[in-house]
């Protein structure tokens, strides 16, 4: 049987990619891409030519019947998202749980993935912690958010730009405005901030500076 390898990509900065992860693209069969335009950059900026198929959230009920028979024939396979490590709210869950259940090996590399420097960065317990990714856009967030009120674990969010503000202030309401938080965004890239302290500062902090790039918020538990 060929391996599944699930392969971290730089979330910012270029060089966060590993030599390992290089060399596995290299030597991969076929190489599984969220997007291939995005990915195509990628591996063009480290010299890797290899074949890339579209593998998104969108069609991976479809794809993975089939990537999971070319592993049984024996091809080495490489799982990337368009940033950080697949399977953390990136398409890659499905596809390990398939290779799995048919006996095929899978290997995960360490590399990128966007909420550890935000955890570890943002001065809260890092101990212990609850990752909850994105919360519901509409329905049922209002109930999630109650149901962490009594967490006592530090959590940890991705949000847009366009939800950050209402996701603070949506937060300030259940948990008490006075609860220390991380908002950290562009993690690697060159204007990588982290802004810190009661949930009302940071919500004052970003009423009067527009919320601009990607965000890791990092909640301190009960």
């Amino acid at each position: 049987m060929g391996i599944l390898y699930i392969v971290p990509t730089p979330v910012g900065n270029m060089e966060d990619m590993t030599l390992r992860a290089i060399r596995i693209l290299k030597e991969a069969d076929l190489v599984l891409a969220e997007d291939t335009r995005t990915s195509g950059i990628l591996l063009k900026h480290f010299q890797i030519q290899q074949h890339l198929l579209s593998h998104h959230k969108f069609n991976e009920h479809g794809t993975s019947a089939a990537i999971v028979e070319r592993l049984q024939a024996g091809q080495t396979i490489a799982l990337i998202s368009d940033a950080g490590t697949p399977g953390i709210s990136d398409p890659g869950f499905y596809l390990v749980r398939e290779a799995v259940r048919a006996g095929v090996e899978v290997q995960t590399l360490p590399g990128a993935t966007a909420f550890v420097p935000a955890l570890v960065s943002s001065g809260l317990p890092c101990d212990r912690f609850c990752f909850e990714g994105f919360l519901p856009q509409k329905k049922g967030r209002q109930t999630k958010i109650q149901s962490l009120a009594d967490e006592e674990r530090t959590m940890v969010f991705y949000e847009s730009p366009y939800r950050v503000l209402k996701t603070l202030q949506q937060f300030a309401e259940v948990m008490g405005a006075d609860r220390q938080v991380s908002v950290c965004r562009e993690i690697s890239k060159v204007h990588e901030e982290s802004v810190r302290g009661t949930l009302e500062e940071v919500i004052a902090h970003f009423t009067e500076h527009e919320p601009r790039g990607e965000f890791v918020i990092v909640l301190a538990g009960r």
